[in-house]
């Protein structure tokens, strides 16, 4: 939609209407309007009401319009709140011809107030029966056309405003994330977990490996960065005595943009003293299988041509078994790097100079395993070195007490037996700083103060990430991050400062 042609034609024409109404004395964006009903208790309340049937239970129900049919001298239109839609009835016999013929010169997109009687119609439509209107916002822009909407991708991203309004699957999405929210908040607080806030400004990223934001403070005369995870703070605050915590807050990674990653995006993070990662995968599964009954009605979902269950138990699979399975090679992160670099290459497998066993295997895996996981699954057991906030494996100190919840191909989250020895902690950091000091974006420093909060204690927990958009992605049946991200980050139009533009 431009200034161009019919939408500035249609502009113009609203704008002239706009001028006559004021002249008139008609104030077309007025304070309030005081409603008994919305949409949705009105067709609860009187779906009892049979065709042909009237009432003379008078309601006030405000919203948009979406549709003006005249017939002679009747009009039917159609008007939606945030709730539904109900149907409005306007006759000659009812308002008389001159409110009548006012309520016609309204505009589709304009919100309006209305009073009137509930009755349905012979053809069975619950309406009301207008017996007066208000207009209470003015709309300068024509909407989308009813059977084409918003046609291009990008402008129903970047006017989001306009695809809700337009695009009957695009509120469906949103209701499934908005429902998993709040079902995620419900769920854990019925668990005992505490719902904290945490510092959005580091002075330091960590808790993910991922190239950070900076940012600078001019009053403490000190760079800061945006938050990469919400690991290391919700840490903190178990060596304060909190016992089971949880945070949904966004993150920020100054990355690409793809299907699956979007510069921010919501993370669920929580952390509970004195369980394990075995305790976080029963927690996974039964969250993520509340969700899905309270968005979808179902644990059942579905995944193109197939269905997927997400009900528990979810199988658990080592990451060194399902490389051998799905490669054919055996591997293991005590293996020289020339035998794995060596693999690697005979698999197809593109790797760096100067990645360690762990690395190599970790990218064997992605690369050969994880696409081909339908799920869901948890994929335990990761290897040491790419997983610097771990606990070394009970049975085997080249491994870590790791989880990925694995779906369709793609990790909804990530879990830890949380390492909390100060020692190993700070050994593991110092070998993050060393690649970082290498050229590696995605690795970090030393955190001293982390550090610091460890030697006083930190108890034995396991940790949880699940990210937000990937789980509504999944249980809404949509491909792309930004179909579930209200205002997704694109690059900026021509001309614009670049307030709504991204990194890609």
């Amino acid at each position: 939609m431009t200034e161009d042609g019919y939408v500035g034609e249609e502009r113009d024409r609203r704008l002239a209407k706009l001028d006559a109404l004021r002249a008139a004395g008609t104030d077309p964006y007025p304070v309030r309007f005081d409603r008994t009903h919305t949409a949705a208790e009105i067709q609860e309340h009187w779906e009892h009401v049979e065709a042909g049937g009237e009432t003379d239970d008078v309601v006030r129900v405000a919203g948009r319009l979406l549709l003006i049919r005249r017939q002679g001298k009747l009009t039917f239109a159609t008007l939606r709140d945030g709730t539904a839609s109900v149907q409005l009835f306007v006759s000659d016999a009812v308002v008389g011809a001159e409110v009548h013929q006012a309520f016609d010169e309204l505009d589709l997109g304009d919100w309006v107030g209305v009073e009137g009687a509930v009755m349905r119609t012979k053809r069975g439509e619950l309406s009301v029966k207008l017996r007066a209107f208000e207009l209470l916002a003015k709309a300068l822009r024509p909407l989308p056309s009813k059977w084409q909407g918003l046609t291009d991708v990008d402008t129903r991203f970047r006017m989001r405003y306009v695809d809700l309004i337009a695009n009957d699957d695009a509120r469906r999405v949103f209701a499934i994330r908005f429902s998993v929210i709040a079902t995620i908040r419900r769920f854990l607080a019925e668990r005992r977990y505490v719902e904290v806030e945490t510092p959005v400004l580091h002075a330091q990223a960590g808790g993910g490996a991922a190239r950070p934001f900076e940012t600078y403070h001019h009053a403490l005369e000190m760079p800061l960065s945006l938050r990469i995870a919400l690991e290391l703070h919700l840490k903190r605050l178990l060596v304060g005595g909190f016992e089971r915590v949880f945070e949904i807050g966004r993150v920020f990674r100054n990355e690409g943009l793809s299907t699956r990653h979007n510069p921010e995006f919501t993370m669920l993070e929580c952390y509970e003293a004195f369980a394990d990662y075995t305790d976080m995968a029963r927690l996974v599964e039964e969250l993520v299988a509340e969700c899905a009954r309270a968005a979808t009605g179902s644990t059942t979902v579905a995944a193109g041509d197939r269905e997927l269950s997400l009900a528990p138990p979810w199988p658990r699979r080592p990451m060194l078994d399902l490389i051998q399975e799905h490669a054919g090679v055996a591997v293991h992160p005590s293996q020289p790097v020339g035998d794995l670099e060596a693999i690697c290459d005979r698999l197809g497998v593109a790797r760096q100079a100067g990645w360690g066993p762990g690395k190599l295997v970790l990218e064997l895996y992605e690369k050969t395993v994880e696409p081909n996981l339908f799920g869901p699954v948890f994929v335990i057991d990761y290897p040491r070195e790419v997983s610097p906030l771990a606990r070394i494996h009970r049975a085997d100190p080249a491994l870590v007490e790791r989880f990925e919840p694995v779906v369709l191909g793609r990790e909804l989250g990530n879990a830890f037996s949380e390492l909390n020895d100060p020692v190993d902690q700070r050994q593991r950091f110092e070998a993050q700083a060393r690649l970082a000091a290498a050229g590696d974006e995605e690795a970090h420093g030393v955190d001293e103060d982390y550090l610091r909060a460890l030697e006083y204690g930190l108890p034995p927990c396991g940790g949880l990430g699940i990210g937000v958009d990937r789980l509504v992605m999944l249980l809404a049946g949509v491909t792309t991050i930004r179909e579930v991200l209200l205002f997704p980050h694109l690059r900026p139009e021509a001309g614009e400062t670049g307030d709504e533009g991204g990194t890609g």
